[in-house]
């Protein structure tokens, strides 16, 4: 049984609408929105991505947010916007798609998208996907394109329509800002947390070419690039992903590994082309 002190020391490091009695609640003609953050030590992103939220013209969001037990005061913004976040909690976990698992079990909302603490929405975006979703009354899975800004000033546009083809060799659709119906957990359950960086890929990969899904070529989200979703070890995570939870072929997935690993390799180069290209076309 929790002591006063233990009980109060959980108090202080959870909050929000939710546990002052305030629900958010689904309703047909406009569905209840559920967004989850993870977080760990991102004081320095926290503020932007909850107002980016925040400034949805969609009437009906709830924004759930996970810190990992932060100690840079990110713990203290959340204070900050306690009366406008549905709920929030801070506590050890185990990597982000464990901080995902939670946010499942929490999650009250027809519809459930992930956004990155250093990942904003752009005004609208909520809007555009439940008239998506409207239009397309069969889709369980909703995608658009992302401004994807690296620190080097090197931005382009991810983003494509989904097809099993293209899926089953990357993922060409952008996790950041997608809407996943709660029925589509619900039949492939929840992320496999063996995954540390791709576990969004394994996921949606289970549903294989029966993923029933609709795209709109519009911007939704700016994303940093960053983390070790942009590494080497991400590629590693991908083939086991397309193999186990895909299907696909392990000669074939292995030759498109070392592929992708000599593209990664060239990266530097093309950024500073890029970044050359574009002084000289601005000058």
């Amino acid at each position: 049984m929790q002591s006063p002190v233990e009980r109060a020391k959980l108090e202080s490091l959870s909050g929000g609408k939710r546990l002052k009695g305030i629900l958010a609640e689904n309703s047909a003609d406009q569905p209840l929105v559920t967004v989850v953050t993870a977080v760990y030590n991102g004081q320095s992103y926290m503020a932007g991505c909850l107002e980016s939220v925040l400034r949805q013209d969609y009437p009906n969001v709830e924004h759930i947010v996970l810190d990992g037990g932060s100690c840079d005061g990110t713990v203290d913004v959340l204070r900050e916007y306690d009366d406008r976040i549905a709920l929030w909690r801070s506590e050890p976990d185990g990597g982000v798609y464990d901080a995902w698992n939670k946010a499942l079990a929490e999650a009250r909302g027809e519809w459930i998208c992930f956004l990155g603490v250093d990942d904003e929405f752009l005004p609208g975006a909520i809007s555009a996907y439940m008239a998506l979703a409207a239009a397309n009354p069969n889709a369980e899975y909703l995608s658009s394109n992302v401004r994807w800004v690296h620190p080097s000033g090197f931005q382009k546009i991810l983003g494509q329509p989904w097809t099993w083809g293209a899926f089953s060799q990357w993922m060409c659709t952008p996790h950041v800002g997608s809407m996943h119906r709660r029925s589509l957990f619900d039949r492939l359950g929840g992320y496999n947390i063996s995954y540390r960086i791709v576990a969004d890929y394994e996921l949606l990969l289970r549903a294989r070419d029966a993923l029933r899904t609709a795209y709109m070529p519009i911007i939704t989200v700016v994303m940093r690039a960053g983390g070790t979703s942009d590494t080497c070890r991400a590629f590693l995570e991908q083939a086991r992903a397309k193999i186990s939870a895909g299907g696909r072929n392990a000669l074939l997935t292995t030759v498109e590994l070392y592929a992708k690993i000599a593209k990664y390799s060239l990266r530097p180069l093309r950024y500073a082309m890029a970044r050359r290209s574009t002084r000289k076309g601005g000058a």
